[in-house]
């Protein structure tokens, strides 16, 4: 059951991103076919703004991530069983021994981060180190370093950088519309009326609504890999029943405050506890109650 549940989770993984990608190209080619008359233009920009911003995000992403939540790195003098729990995961999952940080906040909640597991980082909050028994601080650990292993944290960074590609080509395509662009349609195409009115209220539609579709695949991404690393923090502590323990503690929790907003899908768990959405579609993880019972099953 265990490596069925991480097998299909693997493979809904690689749909998302597959779509993703394909998403972000469609929204520049409608981008360009809206503001600059060429659809291949839009398709060859979107190319180019989501690889530099893929090699930005990559190249700095431990940094940046661990800075806006207000992390402080700490050693083994400082958290030796916080560090020694991080250190016997890392082994049994063998990966390199990542960086640990601390994000000083009552609320219990990790995530981890980083490009790769050579450059990765863990992060726990003072809270789940004071309410944490070292069983349930194993299970999170556990689900941590699996998002290293697994390389969750770089297909989150990706996520990430795709849908800063696409903010980016929808703004550059409404400035392009305010200051001419996309008016010389009218006077080349007369010929084709209809159907160039019908690609254009299509593309004008993929624009809009392109960074909602984004955003919802950024959180089906998230939500996807939180069941994978579940499964995989019990293949590596043989042992569900302290996460299971550990997410209970962690939904009765109140809200974070040193959390920052665009680092939430990060979390083991909501750090602002937001109440579910319609269909689950705008939350950044799964109902901590679906996730028990998968773990209840193994």
């Amino acid at each position: 059951m265990l490596y069925q549940q991480i097998a299909s989770n693997k493979r809904k993984t690689i749909y998302v991103m597959i779509g993703f990608a394909i998403l972000v190209l469609f929204i520049g080619a409608a981008v360009g076919y809206v503001f600059y008359n060429s659809a291949m233009a839009g398709v060859v920009m979107a190319a180019v703004i989501a690889a530099i911003y893929m090699g930005m995000m990559i190249a700095n992403s431990t940094n940046v991530v661990m800075g806006m939540n207000h992390a402080t790195e700490v050693n083994e003098s400082s958290y030796p069983e916080l560090w020694h729990i991080v250190e016997d995961m890392a082994l049994v999952a063998k990966i390199p021994m990542p960086k640990v940080y601390i994000v000083d906040d009552p609320s219990p909640n990790a995530f981890a981060t980083g490009n790769s597991p050579k450059n990765a980082a863990v992060a726990v909050t003072t809270g789940i180190l004071s309410r944490l028994n070292r069983e349930e601080l194993e299970g999170v650990i556990g689900h941590e370093v699996s998002h290293i292993r697994n390389y969750d944290i770089r297909l989150s960074t990706i996520a990430l950088a795709l849908s800063s590609a696409i903010a980016m080509l929808v703004n550059l395509g409404m400035n392009s519309f305010w200051w001419g662009g996309g008016r010389r349609r009218s006077n080349d195409d007369n010929d084709n009326g209809g159907l160039e009115i019908i690609l254009m209220l299509l593309s004008l539609v993929l624009v809009i609504l392109g960074p909602i579709a984004t955003t919802i695949a950024q959180l089906a991404l998230s939500r996807n890999r939180e069941y994978l690393a579940d499964a995989s923090s019990v293949e590596l502590t043989r042992n569900p029943l302290g996460l299971i323990n550990a997410l209970r503690k962690i939904s009765t929790s109140e809200p974070m405050k040193a959390a920052d907003p665009s680092s939430a899908a990060l979390y083991i768990s909501d750090p602002f506890k937001k109440k579910r959405s319609m269909a689950h579609l705008f939350d950044t993880h799964p109902p901590i109650e679906d996730r028990i019972q998968r773990l209840e099953k193994m």
